[in-house]
């Protein structure tokens, strides 16, 4: 179940807010410019379906951001716990870090944890199958796929370049609940 939990800045201890409700999720997030809505297939899909396939079957949606937001380029993303650099790639985006471009992630199926900063806080951002998050560009954001990453996402993108990351150097994210368990 998606979950929103939002943190002071500077402390993990104690939550301002802690919901599931998709509405409340949206309504708290829009302060700070990230969209979050929840979207549903055209027809039911199996894990056997390939990328073309699972863009089909959100075709309207898609299209409906690429307009909105003028997005250039859709495409999928796959991560299994077979995976053998599964630590690599988790490690890679567990510091905070920005964009130039938005980060517009559609889970498919599966789940990970964005952790946005903004307004003097952290929200902790547990997306799961059927969530849309978009996080604007320039938004210090983290994203933990836990130590045994299952997910297939839809990527949005204006311009792929545009989504290299830049991190902050700052140690935040080791302040917060990792998704899982701490990585090795």
């Amino acid at each position: 179940m998606s979950r929103l939990t939002i943190y002071p800045d500077d402390s993990a201890a104690r939550p301002l807010l802690d919901t599931t409700d998709g509405a409340t999720i949206a309504e708290a997030l829009k302060p700070i410019q990230v969209r979050f809505e929840r979207w549903s297939a055209t027809r039911e899909l199996s894990a056997e379906l390939d990328d073309s396939a699972v863009m089909d079957a959100y075709h309207a949606d898609i299209e409906r951001l690429k307009r909105e937001c003028g997005y250039q380029s859709v495409d999928v993303l796959r991560c299994l716990p077979d995976n053998p650099k599964r630590g690599e790639l988790r490690l890679k985006f567990l510091d905070e870090h920005t964009h130039d471009d938005d980060e517009v992630r559609f889970f498919v199926e599966g789940a990970g944890v964005f952790y946005l900063r903004a307004a003097g806080k952290v929200h902790m951002t547990l997306c799961e199958r059927g969530d849309l998050i978009s996080v604007p560009a320039g938004t210090r954001h983290w994203f933990d796929m836990g130590p045994a990453p299952r997910f297939t996402a839809i990527r949005l993108f204006t311009t792929p370049a545009g989504w290299v990351a830049n991190f902050t150097g700052q140690p935040i994210a080791r302040q917060f609940p990792y998704y899982g368990s701490a990585p090795a």
